[in-house]
């Protein structure tokens, strides 16, 4: 990035920064489908026809997109003294877009997010406040920062809880918004949502020896490049085991169980020929491949079952 467009308007290296960082677009995509599954998930829990209405499922994802960018700029603010030591490529150790800057648009989406649901959605506002706090403890790291840096294992699982909140969240537009109680049933997709988010992790960082970097954590670096593989994979089947069985309490048709373990199969191959020969553009296909899993696994969890029901 030259200096010139580091010297532009905001908007400008804002647009570059979230093309790097947090790409919108296909976030929308994956978020949206993340979404669109829970509520569709809560609603077959029901055994209620039918979706919310239009507006409020995009008051949803207006919610839930803004809330993961929101994780993605306290990210870059508790990783910023490593990300200037050893990642001086990225958009903030480079400056083309300063910390102070992202606050202040991070401020701008947690004002969106609030007065938006307060005009179409005031009941949300205690369930976005729940996933606000827990934010706010990540963005502190629960205030034990050293002891997480020290302890891997417990600083994923404690961060990973964030994504079943979100859940929480957007069910929330089905059940909470209809002042029902949460479905039982939604603990499943809960625990599906939590292990994704690790494999999700994991995908995205195994590499390669040569493309380890100095001070950046890996988990092909932790584990080895083999076994961090065969971990990704176990977690692919203990997620799809735990989809199997919310799909059974939800009663999902069983042909989208099949299309999962299709998807399943497909996403097996990256880590087939990782283990068989790793290279920097077979590890990259790890981190495709969970993203391919993560979007078949919502889609089968209720997502395409709810959007044939609506277009049928």
């Amino acid at each position: 990035m030259t200096k010139e467009i580091n010297d532009g308007n905001l908007f400008l290296r804002f647009w570059q920064y979230q093309k790097e960082r947090y790409p919108f677009l296909a976030y929308l995509i994956l978020i949206g489908t993340f979404s669109f599954s829970a509520v569709s998930y809560s609603r077959f829990c029901r055994f209620e026809d039918g979706f919310i209405t239009a507006s409020s499922f995009a008051v949803c994802v207006f919610n839930t997109v803004s809330l993961f960018f929101l994780v993605r700029v306290f990210d870059e603010f508790k990783d910023h003294e490593d990300d200037v030591l050893y990642r001086k490529s990225l958009p903030v150790p480079r400056g083309l877009i300063s910390l102070k800057e992202l606050k202040y648009i991070a401020w701008a989406f947690f004002t969106s997010m609030v007065v938006v649901d307060l005009v179409f959605a005031p009941q949300i506002l205690p369930l976005l406040g729940l996933v606000l706090g827990y934010l706010a403890l990540m963005g502190k790291e629960f205030f034990i920062a050293e002891w997480l840096k020290k302890h891997q294992f417990w600083y994923v699982t404690s961060h990973m809880f964030i994504i079943p909140l979100v859940d929480v969240f957007a069910s929330g537009f089905d059940w909470h918004l209809n002042r029902v109680n949460p479905p039982s049933g939604l603990l499943f997709f809960f625990f599906v949502s939590y292990f994704n988010g690790i494999v999700l992790e994991i995908g995205r960082k195994i590499k390669t020896p040569d493309t380890e970097e100095l001070g950046v954590l890996s988990y092909s670096k932790m584990l080895g490049g083999r076994w961090a593989v065969l971990f990704w994979v176990f977690l692919l089947f203990i997620t799809g085991a735990l989809a199997w069985f919310a799909m059974e309490v939800a009663a999902i048709q069983t042909v989208y169980f099949k299309l999962l373990a299709f998807i399943l199969g497909i996403c097996l191959i990256p880590a087939i020929v990782y283990l068989l020969n790793p290279t920097p553009t077979k590890a990259k296909s790890i981190e495709y491949a969970s993203a391919l899993w993560t979007l078949g696994l919502y889609l089968s969890l209720g997502g395409l079952q709810m959007l044939l029901s609506i277009i049928g």
